[in-house]
C-alpha cells in the first residue's frame, strides 16, 4: 500500500524555480496584512465578489453549471435550488462560506474531511455524502473521437479509509515539525488525496475546498478575495497535465510532485498578484471612480465585459461603468466588441496615449 511521508522532501522540489516561485508568494504574503488592515471596505467587496466566482468556477470545472443570475442568489442564499446542479452549488457555497469564517477551528483530519464532504451534498440527500467511497473507481479521459480511457486508477475502495488517516497523520505531523514550507506540503498532500480519489463524487471539488481551508491555516488568505478556482479553470488543462505528470507511478512511489507544485505555486502566485494589482488600483485615492475604469484598462490587454469589470472594481456602481464605458468608447481609448449579453470592451492600442 502506497505510503506517505512528508518528513523529507524529495530533492527536486527544493529547485531554484520552486523556491524562486515560494519566496515570490512569501513577498505579496507580507503585504497581505497590510491590505486587510487598510482597506477592509474594499476587501469586504471583493469577497463577496471572490465567492460567487468560487463557487461557479470549481462547480463547473465538474461540468455543474446554472446561470449567471442564479449562480448569484444562490450563493447570496436568497434562493431554493431548484435541481441537482444548484444543490451540489448550495453545498459548495454552505463549505466554503464554513472555511471562509472558521478555518482556524477545522483540523483537517479524516473526520473533518468526511464531515465538509457530508456538507457539501446536504441538499442532495439520496447521495453518498460523508462516506468513503463503496466501489473502485478510475478516473478516465475522453478523446476528440468520443474514445474513452482509463487515465488513472486510484486507490481501492478497501484501502481508502486507512490511507486517508496515514495521508492526513503524515501531513499534520509535517506541518507541525516546521522544517519544510507549508506551500510546498499543501501542494503534495492535495496531490495525494485527488491519487486516493476517496470518494464516489465531489473529489475534485473536495480538493479545491481543502486547498482553501489548508492555505488559510497556515496564513495565505488570498483565496478569500481572489477566487483561486477560477484560475484553476481558466487553465484547466495546464491544471490537468500537471496532475497527470504527477499521478504517473504513483501506486510504485516513483511520481515526482514537480509538475503538480510547479502548477498549485504558480496559481496562488498569481492569485496575489492579481490581489495586490486590484487593491491598489482601488485604494488609489487620487484617481475618480471614471480613472480606476481607464487604468483598469491600461493594465490589461484582455477584453472586459461589464460584469467583469463590475467584479474586479465593486465599489463602482453599473452606471458609473457604463458612462465611464461609453467615454471611453468615444474618446478612441477603447472598442466596444459583440453584442447583447456578449458585449466586451478591449483597449484600443491604436491609441496608445490616450490611456
Amino acid at each position: 500500500m502506497r505510503e506517505f511521508d512528508y518528513s523529507r522532501l524529495p530533492d527536486d522540489l527544493m529547485s531554484y524555480e520552486l523556491m524562486n516561485l515560494v519566496s515570490a508568494i512569501h513577498e505579496y504574503r507580507g503585504k497581505q496584512d497590510l491590505y486587510i488592515e487598510a482597506r477592509p471596505d474594499i476587501l469586504s467587496a471583493m469577497l463577496d465578489v471572490a465567492k460567487i466566482q468560487s463557487t461557479g468556477a470549481s462547480n463547473r470545472i465538474e461540468g455543474i453549471y446554472t446561470s449567471d443570475e442564479r449562480l448569484n442568489a444562490l450563493v447570496q442564499d436568497k434562493v431554493e435550488p431548484k435541481n441537482r446542479s444548484e444543490q451540489e452549488i448550495a453545498g459548495y457555497r454552505e463549505v466554503l462560506s464554513l472555511i471562509h469564517d472558521s478555518y482556524d477551528f477545522i483540523m483537517p483530519r479524516t473526520n473533518i474531511i468526511l464531515q465538509l464532504h457530508r456538507d457539501l451534498y446536504q441538499f442532495n440527500p439520496s447521495s453518498m455524502g460523508g462516506r468513503f467511497k463503496n466501489s473502485d473507481n478510475i478516473i478516465a479521459e475522453t478523446d476528440a473521437n468520443g474514445i474513452s480511457k482509463i487515465r488513472f486508477q486510484p486507490l481501492a475502495a478497501f484501502e481508502t479509509p486507512e490511507a486517508v488517516d496515514r495521508l492526513t497523520d503524515a501531513f499534520l505531523e509535517a506541518i507541525q515539525a516546521e522544517k519544510y514550507d507549508p506551500l510546498l506540503l499543501i501542494a503534495m498532500f492535495i496531490l495525494d488525496f485527488l491519487c486516493i480519489h476517496p470518494f464516489n463524487d465531489g473529489n475534485g471539488r473536495m480538493s479545491r475546498l481543502l486547498t482553501l481551508l489548508l492555505l488559510y491555516r497556515s496564513g495565505y488568505l488570498v483565496g478569500k478575495y481572489i477566487s483561486i478556482e477560477l484560475i484553476i479553470e481558466k487553465t484547466k488543462v495546464t491544471y490537468y497535465e500537471a496532475l497527470q505528470g504527477s499521478s504517473n507511478h504513483w501506486h510504485e512511489e516513483k511520481n515526482t510532485y514537480v509538475p503538480f507544485v510547479k502548477y498549485y505555486l504558480q496559481v496562488i502566485l498569481n492569485a496575489y498578484k492579481e490581489f495586490s494589482s486590484r487593491v491598489d488600483l482601488m485604494q488609489n485615492r487620487s484617481l475618480s471612480k471614471p480613472e480606476q475604469i481607464r487604468a483598469l484598462f491600461a493594465a490589461t490587454m484582455q477584453k472586459l465585459s461589464k460584469r467583469e469589470i463590475a467584479e474586479r472594481l465593486p465599489q463602482i456602481s453599473t452606471s458609473t461603468i457604463e458612462l465611464a464605458l461609453a467615454t471611453l468608447v468615444k474618446e478612441g481609448a477603447i472598442i466596444k466588441i459583440g453584442s447583447g449579453k456578449n458585449t466586451a470592451y478591449i483597449r484600443n492600442t491604436n491609441q496608445t496615449s490616450v490611456l
